[in-house]
């Protein structure tokens, strides 16, 4: 046998112990204070100390530094994966946009240079076509140029218009006339106006002027127009040749009519035209300008002002034919850009712009006078629209612009004279935010709230997913740290972290269920078993404390389990706080034996004193306990008493493996010990001559008193024991320095008594300890019935206010014309069984009958109580232990509830439920049967006088005059009864019951149940006998199956 060697460093943490009660409170700071270590040889290594506590602690601060770590990586993914996105699609889009724009922009140049190139292509043939008809006609007539008037000039300036797409051009036919040529042209002009006028009016439709009034207003020579004098006419005195208007289309097209601009040298007249003209008789092309074109109401637009020339004879190309002759045309720039997108695309800006460097002698260009004339143009699609003479492009699309220029000249500049301006024109075309907005989609938004959902999603599925697995964790850690309390409460630290340390070592846990239960784990498999050393100790110094509650077995049989278990709890659970405060180790309970021990599993060496002091805290603690329990737990709960014995010595402790293992002591001093206990008185503590010479060893003699004869112990023979004292201050002591010595080992009682000032339930002690025994059971009465009376309030539905039509029907019962015995009926018509009415009973989950019905109950019950006389048989306490009996006779009936099934769907089951409530009778389906018969064992000795009926009747008594037979009985009815009529108590019976049918159900069950405790009349116990047999008669034809036949069994 191994033997304590040493005592190891203090224990540094201790897992958490919570049994019931606190029951492993009283090891664990022992343990804690001064644990030790138990070792099988001297080269064992040290046993691990088992902190689950501090290893979830540290383990779940991991688990919750990797969670942020997961959030904060996924909430950076989910951020950067979105911004991401955004960018790419928003790339995209802007990637769209501007090949989408480059697009629109070639297409604009490309279509704007094909109508181009076929207008002056159509001009060009045109001016040719003129040439050759003009030829033909010389020929004829033997005529030359300026001298030529086109015949039918409308239909193929129209044709010219229509077959360019330009119908908002401004066509002019001008023939170079000489200073010599001048008034002969004005003759031939005259001549020929009318002709061409008419012909205009006819094919165009005008209506303005007639030809004729066109005629009157043609000056007859040759003007120009003085722009600086209001465009005032005045006559050409310039030498040299003119060009003056002889045909224009169409008629009537500007603010001035054909007929004013007929013979008018417009050409020549201004420095700009007569540059373009300077240019196409050099080019032998034709030469375009800017111009602001009239279109009414003093506004102009801008456009383009083209002279093509017209050479003699149908072949321009010939070097030797001359110019005779030109054709002005002004084209607005809309038309350029008109129909050239198709619809939707919108948002293009057009800047055209054209400047005119003036060309020097030795053909280099000077740009610094050049005139520069901008305008913008913004193209929606087919249409167009003129945004100013500025360029109004957006700066943010400068870099996407797309530019047309045309700079390079097709002849040598050194032919022109000195000065002249050669116009340039630059096409720049810019994107608008209007059509980047185009190509703008929700796609970045639909895209990056996709993926920041999937994201979301994704982490919902993880957090989902963390707090399963998080929830499982806590469910194991919560079940493993419950089975580390449950260890912890069968064996000493030390002991538990030996067992862990093994397991760590070798053992193979196996299955789910051995790995669950760990103590169990290492003992359930033989090869752990032989292949280790057992785990057990010897400790040579311990005191051993038995402690049996007397009067248990007999009070246990009156009460229901739950009852009993609230009494142990709550007693063993004070002995376990106990213990923990004076540092004992409380090794098991044995139905109502509490058995502890000091000096194990930490050796110490005034184990006796601690011992004694325990027992007697132990001692004062169930007198407190069971006076309080007595309020709720009845009758007799303040008898129990405690009885103690001790006795030290040594012990050999360790666990026993196997199935149910825990840590147990053995050993004769255990033997003793239940020996010392058995054999002693209650309320004292009886040690051992053992215990007795330790607690004399300390000085303390004082505290003991011999027992005055010796005890006979099986196995020992005669032996002397002692009792404690029950104050340890009983005896004074004879010098200071014992009183000194006696106050420093009473000091942990001071400490104890000061730790429990504050405890819970104080207030209450003192409440129940200013009471007497039959307040105590008024209270519990109280208890009781409140609860059957919220039972009849909830099967009800609820508390209605009073019914005042039932004090007739009230007054009515116990007329005083009949006898008590006279209202006794065989059959009560009993509640019929309802499933879906005690389902809403039972969905009720809380039910107050209110205060006022409270309080008219206490009264009625106290009342009840002091009616009472003090007889041996026949007071309220054995009222009460009569109602207890009953309480727990009704509890063991089988009662129809949720928990049979009841509130599931009505199936089946149903008829399940309705067999099961007919064993019964319907009694405990029905709350006012139970209220009624507990009601009655309250009263049913109320004013008894002690002594039998059968007495009563000898005598003749007044009482036995009125009721012949069961004269206390029928007394304690009525009185009873008639206090619960009074109107006091009308609360009180609006809880019992509502309708008149009720009140005579609950008068009839009272009459019934009262009379049915008279069991020596001879008379009565021979019709109970004979109801009985009629009511449970089984033989066939005996009594018919039905409601009567259910209503007499549970009657009887």
């Amino acid at each position: 046998m191994r033997s304590v060697t040493s005592k190891s460093s203090q224990v540094t943490q201790q897992s958490a112990h919570g049994s019931t009660g606190g029951g492993s409170e009283s090891r664990g700071e022992s343990e804690s204070r001064s644990g030790s270590e138990v070792s099988g040889n001297e080269n064992a290594k040290p046993p691990q100390v088992y902190t689950p506590l501090s290893v979830a602690k540290r383990e779940e601060a991991n688990v919750l530094r990797a969670r942020g770590l997961v959030a904060l990586i996924l909430l950076l993914a989910v951020v950067s994966v979105a911004t991401t996105t955004n960018l790419i699609i928003r790339q995209q889009e802007r990637s769209e946009f501007e090949t989408k724009f480059a697009g629109y922009a070639t297409q604009i140049l490309t279509a704007s240079g094909s109508h181009l190139r076929q207008f002056f292509q159509a001009l060009d043939s045109f001016a040719s076509s003129i040439g050759a008809q003009a030829a033909t006609d010389h020929a004829l007539r033997n005529t030359s140029w300026p001298f030529y008037r086109m015949p039918e000039w409308s239909v193929q300036a129209q044709k010219l218009a229509q077959l360019t797409s330009v119908n908002e051009t401004l066509i002019a036919f001008a023939p170079i006339v000489q200073e010599n040529e001048r008034d002969e042209w004005n003759r031939f002009a005259t001549e020929q106006n009318p002709l061409w006028y008419q012909e205009s009016i006819e094919n165009e439709g005008y209506t303005k002027f007639t030809a004729q009034e066109l005629v009157n207003l043609t000056v007859p020579f040759t003007f120009y127009y003085d722009r600086g004098d209001g465009h005032q006419p005045l006559s050409i005195s310039r030498p040299g040749e003119v060009v003056p208007f002889f045909h224009s289309y169409p008629v009537g097209l500007h603010l001035l009519s054909t007929a004013m601009i007929t013979n008018m040298d417009a050409l020549l007249s201004s420095q700009q035209t007569e540059d373009l003209y300077r240019i196409a008789k050099v080019t032998r092309r034709a030469s375009v300008g800017f111009t602001r074109i009239d279109i009414g109401d003093e506004k102009s637009i801008p456009g383009s002002q083209i002279v093509q020339p017209i050479f003699d004879g149908p072949n321009t190309d010939a070097e030797d034919r001359e110019m005779v002759a030109v054709l002005l045309i002004q084209l607005p720039w809309m038309v350029y850009l008109k129909n050239l997108l198709a619809e939707g695309e919108d948002g293009i800006i057009v800047v055209i712009e054209i400047f005119c460097p003036t060309f020097l002698e030795d053909g280099t260009q000077n740009l610094t006078n050049s005139e520069r004339n901008i305008v913008t143009y913004l193209v929606n699609g087919p249409d167009v629209v003129l945004l100013g003479d500025a360029d109004f492009h957006d700066p943010e699309y400068g870099d996407l612009v797309v530019l047309s220029e045309s700079r390079g000249l097709p002849f040598d500049p050194s032919k022109l004279p000195e000065g002249t301006c050669v116009p340039m024109q630059t096409i720049r075309i810019y994107p608008s935010a209007e059509l980047e907005d185009s190509f703008r989609t929700n796609n970045d938004v639909i895209y990056t709230v996709g993926v920041v959902v999937i994201f979301v999603f994704t982490t919902l599925v993880f957090l989902l997913y963390d707090f399963s697995v998080g929830r499982r964790q806590r469910t194991v850690m919560e079940r493993i740290m419950k089975q580390d309390r449950i260890v912890a409460d069968v064996f000493p630290t030390a002991i538990r972290d030996r067992l862990y340390e093994n397991h760590a070592d070798g053992a193979d846990l196996g299955g789910e269920d051995e790995a669950i239960v760990v103590h169990n784990s290492f003992v359930s498999k033989s090869s752990s078993i032989s292949g280790s050393a057992p785990l057990a100790e010897l400790f040579p110094s311990v005191t051993v404390v038995f402690a049996d509650l007397v009067g248990f077995t007999a009070w246990s049989s009156t009460r229901e389990p739950h009852h009993v278990f609230i009494l142990l709890e709550t007693i063993y659970g004070a002995f376990d706080k106990l213990a923990y405060r004076h540092g004992v180790f409380k090794v098991e309970t044995v139905g109502d034996c509490y058995v502890s021990a000091v000096g194990l599993p930490e050796p110490r060496e005034d184990h006796a004193v601690v011992a004694c002091r325990f027992a007697r805290d132990c001692i004062k603690k169930m007198k407190d306990a069971t006076l309080k329990l007595e309020v709720s737990l009845g009758p007799d709960t303040s008898d129990l008493e405690l009885r103690t014995g001790m006795h030290s010595g040594q012990v050999t402790a360790g666990v026993l493996r196997g199935q149910r293992s825990r840590f147990q002591l053995f050993g004769d001093t255990m033997n003793t010990a239940s020996r010392m206990e058995s054999s002693g008185e209650r309320s004292r503590i009886q040690i051992s001559e053992a215990t007795a010479d330790l607690i004399k060893e300390a000085g303390l003699a004082r505290w003991i008193l011999p027992r005055s004869r010796t005890i006979n112990v099986k196995g020992k023979g005669e032996m002397q024991t002692y009792w404690v004292c029950k104050s340890h201050r009983s005896i004074q002591p004879k010098s200071a320095d014992l009183k000194s010595q006696m106050e420093t080992l009473d000091e942990g009682t001071e400490t104890e008594k000061s730790s429990e000032t504050g405890e819970e339930g104080d207030s209450e002690l003192l409440r129940v300890e200013g009471m007497n025994r039959n307040e105590r059971l008024v209270e519990w009465t109280v208890e009781v019935l409140t609860s059957l009376l919220e039972q009849i309030v909830g099967f009800r539905g609820g508390v209605e206010s009073k019914i005042q039509s039932l004090s007739n029907a009230e007054s009515r019962i116990g007329i005083r014309t009949k006898t008590v015995l006279d209202e006794f009926t065989p059959i009560i018509p009993l509640k019929r069984f309802d499933i879906a009415e005690i389902g809403r009973c039972q969905s009720i989950s809380t039910v107050d009958i209110g205060e006022e019905a409270k309080s008219q109950l206490k009264h009625y019950i106290s009342t009840i109580a002091s009616m009472y006389p003090d007889n041996a048989y026949h007071n309220f306490q054995h009222a009460c232990h009569v109602t207890a009996s009953v309480k727990k006779l009704l509890s063991r009936i089988v009662a129809v509830g949720q928990e049979n099934g009841l509130g599931a769907s009505i199936t089946s089951e149903s008829a399940n439920l309705v067999h099961l409530a007919g064993r019964s009778y319907g009694i405990t389906s029905d709350p006012l049967t139970q209220f009624a018969v507990v009601f009655s064992a309250i009263i049913h000795d109320v004013d008894h006088p002690g002594v039998p009926n059968a007495q009563l009747i000898k005598e003749n008594t007044r009482c036995a005059q009125i009721y012949k037979k069961s004269v206390a009985e029928q007394k304690s009815v009525d009185i009873a009864w008639d206090m619960l009529m009074e109107d006091r108590y009308a609360d009180l019976r609006a809880c019992i019951y509502q309708t008149e049918e009720d009140l005579r159900r609950f008068r009839q069950l009272v009459v019934n149940t009262v009379l049915a405790t008279d069991i020596v009349d001879k008379d009565l116990q021979a019709l109970r006998k004979a109801r009985w047999e009629t009511a449970f008669d089984c033989k066939p034809g005996t009594l018919d199956d039905g409601v009567d036949s259910e209503d007499r069994k549970a009657t009887i």
